[in-house]
């Protein structure tokens, strides 16, 4: 459960990182047998918007790719899946470029990463696994090279800025602290904030099974985002209020983002309530008026009866003084 939960973070984070690039496929179905690769990536040639923000990811980023995220550390039988999924897809394009009458050029081949929590000394010995020299960073290894083949083993990168966005994708106490550095790098730009929402939203799923048998590492994630999300709510009050000051001069221009806050906050009440019944349906427009910073922690920190109380009684207020 806490796996699948983690392998869907994975999934949503590189997504949000890469498709400036170019195009991501989730979920991607290689063969009539239904096998299917976690992230197919194919390169915009033309695209250099966010190359530097992503660093290390970016570099992996500069041909298309498959990218297979693990959340546990990955094992011979996963190395041999992934392969095939590799060779599956090489067969599938080069059909797809054939009947275009095209081809595909060596260089353009597509490649395969393999993003693994952890790897073995004994793991890289027995698939070939060679470090990248000076022009990679300590972490990286490939397979043999007609193989097309990388593992990023991510306990193993260095802790710089360069690498921060593939140890998010860690686990234990390397994620934790990339997740405490990413969220120092709160407002340096929407890339930094949207996925730290990612990171919430994780949060958000974590709690609302936590009364499930969560592992210990999962339990110590949600301690540690939710000391982040109290930390982001006391420093938060008065950009805020600046924040809703700039919104209500800006009106006109803000029905893009009422939809996407009334998105958020939906998907919210769904994780925490499974459903939205109609008293919960009728909290959303009041909830709307406040800003992500305000509505998220109380969406995740207050309880159904909480909620209604405090936002149905707001509601009928504004009706009585409408109808006045």
């Amino acid at each position: 459960m806490t796996r699948s939960i983690h392998d869907q973070f994975a999934k949503k984070c590189l997504t949000e990182l890469l498709a400036p690039l170019g195009e991501v496929k989730s979920g991607f179905k290689i063969t009539a047998e239904v096998r299917e690769a976690d992230l197919l990536f194919l390169r915009n040639p033309n695209a250099t918007k966010n190359v530097p923000e992503i660093g290390l990811l970016g570099k992996l980023a500069a041909t298309s790719a498959l990218f297979e995220p693990f959340r546990n550390p990955v094992n011979p039988k996963q190395i041999r899946s992934c392969l095939g999924k590799l060779f599956d897809t090489h067969a599938k394009l080069e059909r797809e470029a054939k009947g275009e009458k095209k081809t595909i050029a060596e260089p353009d081949v597509i490649r395969l990463w393999i993003l693994s929590p952890t790897v073995s000394t004994e793991l890289l010995g027995s698939c070939g696994a060679t470090a990248g020299g000076k022009n990679w960073r300590e972490g990286v290894y490939f397979l043999p090279k007609v193989l097309k083949t990388g593992i990023i083993a991510i306990d193993q990168l260095p802790r710089t800025p360069e690498t921060l966005w593939l140890r998010i994708l860690g686990r234990g106490k390397v994620q934790q602290q990339a997740i405490r550095e990413l969220k120092s790098l709160q407002g340096e730009g929407a890339l930094h904030n949207n996925v730290l929402e990612l990171v919430y939203e994780m949060l958000a799923i974590l709690e609302a099974r936590e009364k499930q048998n969560l592992d210990v590492e999962a339990q110590e994630l949600i301690m540690e985002l939710s000391t982040i999300y109290l930390e982001r709510l006391k420093n938060a009050t008065e950009e805020g209020i600046q924040r809703g000051i700039q919104r209500g001069i800006q009106q006109g221009k803000q029905e893009s983002k009422a939809r996407e806050r009334r998105a958020s906050i939906e998907s919210l009440l769904r994780i925490r309530f499974g459903t939205i019944d109609e008293p919960l349906s009728r909290i959303i427009e009041p909830i709307i008026a406040l800003s992500p910073e305000e509505f998220t922690p109380l969406l995740l920190q207050l309880s159904r009866e909480e909620l209604l109380a405090r936002f149905l009684t707001t509601d009928k207020t504004i009706v009585t003084e409408k109808n006045c």
